[in-house]
């Protein structure tokens, strides 16, 4: 069962829809993890590049107050130093975040600041416009999730929504923030659930006549025009999302079945810490022994 990633209400005037987010899509992309030819997970760790150089006197940055649940402790020649000769662990307190500039400054930013300033996460979906799709080039959408009415009263005001945005031929567009990233986002109906696609901002897609200036003074010859569209019309067809299948990932699907099982390396068994009684009558014991035996030491010299 697919969990919801955001429940709240769709919001337009005075109406209110209860509604959960759920992903709209499923990918199903092949998760390798990384191992040693002995069958162990390579683990990664945070550490400071070997050789660079510190942007400034390190006392100078402020120092992140995140908690973590990672212990590693710098070594401490190198915290002392100002730069790095191997690559060196830093701990999670001791992470600031920051951005270079284009003049190769650093800036960083405490996360008191950053917390200051991290949008709330919302309790609706407010939309502020209805649009025609068509005038949304798909470049601006993003990722899709189905919204669905949250509660059995909300199922009938749901369906007169999706079927008045359908008669009235446009989209909603709004406004929320999922987790703490603020979106827009367009609001359209399916053919039974409304969609919520979230979009980039018009400053987040690229211009393409920065790419290609030079497209509108290319004449197109009348019978080449003729013959590409000839050609259209012979490989056109209905949209069948089943006709097209992933044959990478089924090759590879079908490797790692045929493939047995890598024999990971026996794991050395931890030594056996046994407990403060245990530990407590082994000593005893040692002593009463070497009593005895000084005692019999003592004896034969006497």
């Amino acid at each position: 069962m697919a969990t919801a990633v955001w429940t709240g209400t769709l919001s337009f005037g005075l109406v209110t829809l209860p509604v959960r987010l759920y992903p709209a899509t499923q990918p199903k992309d092949v998760r390798f993890h990384l191992y040693d030819r002995e069958g162990r997970r390579i683990r990664y760790q945070r550490v400071v590049e070997a050789g660079a150089e510190p942007f400034s006197d390190r006392n100078e940055l402020p120092r992140s107050d995140a908690a973590g649940d990672e212990d590693i402790t710098p070594a401490r020649e190198e915290r002392a130093g100002t730069t790095a000769s191997v690559e060196t662990p830093v701990a999670w307190d001791d992470l600031v975040r920051g951005v270079e500039t284009d003049e190769g400054e650093l800036v960083t930013v405490p996360r008191e600041e950053l917390e200051r300033i991290r949008p709330e996460r919302s309790r609706s979906i407010d939309i502020q416009d209805f649009v025609e799709l068509e005038q949304i080039d798909p470049v601006y959408l993003d990722k899709s999730y189905y919204a669905i009415p949250m509660t059995p009263e909300a199922t009938k005001p749901y369906i007169l929504f999706h079927h008045a945005m359908r008669e009235a031929g446009r989209i909603g567009i709004g406004r929320f923030v999922l987790r703490t990233k603020p979106h827009l986002v367009a609001i359209r109906p399916m053919e039974k659930v409304l969609a919520v696609e979230t979009m980039f901002f018009g400053d987040e897609v690229r211009d393409p006549a920065d790419l290609a200036p030079d497209l509108d003074g290319v004449e197109v010859d009348e019978r080449e025009l003729d013959l590409a569209v000839t050609l259209i019309e012979t490989l056109k067809t209905d949209w069948d999302p089943d006709a097209y299948a992933d044959t990478y990932r089924e090759e590879l699907l079908r490797m790692l079945a045929e493939r047995a099982p890598t024999k990971r390396a026996a794991e050395e068994p931890s030594p056996a810490g046994g407990s403060a009684v245990e530990e407590l009558m082994a000593a005893l014991k040692e002593s009463v022994a070497a009593a005895q035996r000084d005692r019999t030491r003592k004896k034969a010299a006497g």
